[in-house]
């Protein structure tokens, strides 16, 4: 058995799928609220809870606070920013770049006993610190509900 090489390369079109997926998940449904989004880097986030508030710390080394951003909206918490690429100098040769720079966004829907009214947020060191109050749970009440003819 003979094997023959083909003269066509086995990737040809690997781009057109590479982004039809890339388009696809940037609208994926993911949680309630949630949608995957493309970035050019994903902070690491850490969420923990206390029984007084919930926080969500963000490592942003590099980022400074004016290119921050931190909305509430419909339950959901979202993190925006840009980390700025320096610009290169003159005589500096780079032989290896492993930081990540450009735009991220970090979303995060907030359980129901979070208090939406009073998110707060610090930024220092490059840790970026988001608080939110618990509330206690919204007890939910029967009601009867007239039916119209």
């Amino acid at each position: 058995m003979t094997l023959m090489r083909r003269g066509r390369d086995p990737l040809t079109g690997f781009g057109s799928l590479q982004e039809a997926v890339r388009d696809m998940l940037a609208t994926w449904p993911f949680g309630e609220r949630e949608a995957l989004s493309l970035a050019d880097w994903t902070p690491s986030c850490n969420v923990s809870e206390t029984p007084e508030e919930y926080r969500i710390e963000a490592e942003l080394p590099g980022v400074k606070q004016e290119d921050l951003d931190v909305k509430v909206e419909d339950r959901v918490v979202t993190l925006r920013g840009e980390r700025r690429e320096e610009k290169e100098e003159k005589g500096k040769k780079y032989h290896r770049v492993e930081s990540s720079y450009g735009s991220f966004m970090r979303s995060f829907t907030l359980p129901d006993d979070a208090d939406e009214d009073t998110v707060t947020a610090n930024y220092k060191d490059g840790l970026l610190s988001v608080r939110i109050a618990r509330t206690a749970p919204k007890e939910s009440k029967a009601r009867a509900v007239e039916i119209s003819s």
